[in-house]
């Protein structure tokens, strides 16, 4: 039986608390962070993020446990350094021209080689680790997650503003990453062998220097056992992080209860499920998506409904039918985006909404 363990990872935007602007913490957050976690907070390639990363998870309990004490050891260490952290796919209105990219020869290799590109990418993402006996079968489960990306993306969208501009976008944070390139929802591939070979011709051929430079939706982890997810926006809310989690879980878990039972479930192909993907950057959980089976536009709300039917007999064996349950508080209260967007149109103020972004970080986290 598969254990379907976790692995959660957060980027965090460093912001200062006069300005609200994005700023550079010179490094000494991840330096102070190393001396408590070891290895589990990280930089990245603006010096305005931080990355913190849990343990092997075995269950989602485990895995709240430690998004909620990453996020209190990265904030107090920020606040000893007169900063504060913010969790949401975009900051609404710092500009990447003004952006120290942090020095590490990897950084400087991917912006020498995608330039602007990699210069403007200061996005803040989710990527949730589940893990997998084997490859064989993480590949053969990630060619049907990937139907889904759509609807939890939906849920997850918290990046309505860019540069000082309401975007229209309830997502706006995959569009500035659709400039990199190997993004977006992957390939179908008949099997593992396929996918290591596609991965050996682009490092042959120096597209590549090493699988880590595929940054899809999703993807086979190249080290790891495990299926990646990485279409969710940063959420605001420990609770929401904690709810994708529990649902990327589940995904797997109900595709792999299937497998067993030697039913397939149906694959679609990418250009159908990019249709959903950008409708659900577009609209959050507020438009519609294509149900292919049906041939029919549905709500997405519906649609999520409908997800979280086909998971319910695989939660309680995973223990997550709680966190799992707070979707229908997304549904209520809405997504990060519309949150983001609620408290602007209050005084058309960006400053609230960076406010607001950064106490919301911080809610259930007990500083």
């Amino acid at each position: 039986m598969n254990d379907f363990t976790l692995g959660v990872e957060e980027e965090f935007m460093v912001v200062d608390p006069v300005t609200r602007e994005l700023t550079s913490h010179d490094q000494k957050i991840v330096d102070a962070a190393q001396k408590i976690h070891e290895d589990q907070v990280k930089a990245e390639m603006h010096q305005a993020v931080v990355e913190v990363g849990t343990n092997i998870c075995r269950n989602i309990e485990e895995a709240r446990a430690e998004v909620t004490k990453l996020r209190r050891t990265v904030a107090s260490l920020a606040g000893e350094l007169g900063l504060r952290i913010g969790a949401a796919g975009t900051h609404p209105f710092s500009h990447w021209q003004h952006q120290l990219i942090t020095d590490h020869p990897r950084y400087f290799d991917i912006v020498n080689e995608l330039q602007e590109a990699a210069r403007s990418n200061l996005i803040f993402g989710l990527h949730v680790h589940v893990g997998f006996q084997s490859r064989e079968m993480a590949i053969n489960i990630a060619n049907g997650v990937r139907y889904f990306l759509p609807h939890v993306y939906a849920l997850s969208t918290n990046s309505p503003f860019w540069e000082g501009r309401n975007t229209g976008y309830k997502s706006f944070r995959t569009k500035v990453f659709d400039k990199f390139p190997r993004t977006g929802i992957p390939d179908y591939f008949q099997n593992i062998e396929e996918y290591d070979n596609y991965i050996k011709l682009l490092v042959k051929t120096n597209c590549i220097d090493n699988a880590k430079k595929i940054w899809w939706d999703v993807r086979v982890h190249p080290f790891f056992d495990t299926i990646e997810f990485r279409i969710c926006d940063c959420p605001m809310l420990v609770d929401e992080t904690i709810a994708f989690t529990a649902i990327f879980q589940a995904i797997c878990a109900k595709l792999y209860k299937l497998r067993m039972q030697n039913l397939k479930f149906i694959t679609y192909s990418r250009a159908l499920i990019n249709e959903n993907k950008w409708r659900a950057a577009r609209y959050g959980i507020d438009g519609k998506m294509i149900d292919f089976g049906r041939e029919l536009e549905v709500n997405t709300r519906a649609l999520i409904l409908e997800l979280l039917d086909f998971i319910d007999d695989v939660v309680d064996e995973l223990g997550s039918r709680h966190e799992i349950n707070y979707v229908h508080q997304i549904l209520e209260h809405g997504t990060g985006a519309d949150r983001q967007l609620e408290v602007f149109n209050r005084n058309q103020s960006f400053t609230d909404v960076v406010d607001y972004i950064t106490s919301q970080t911080l809610q259930g986290v007990d500083i």
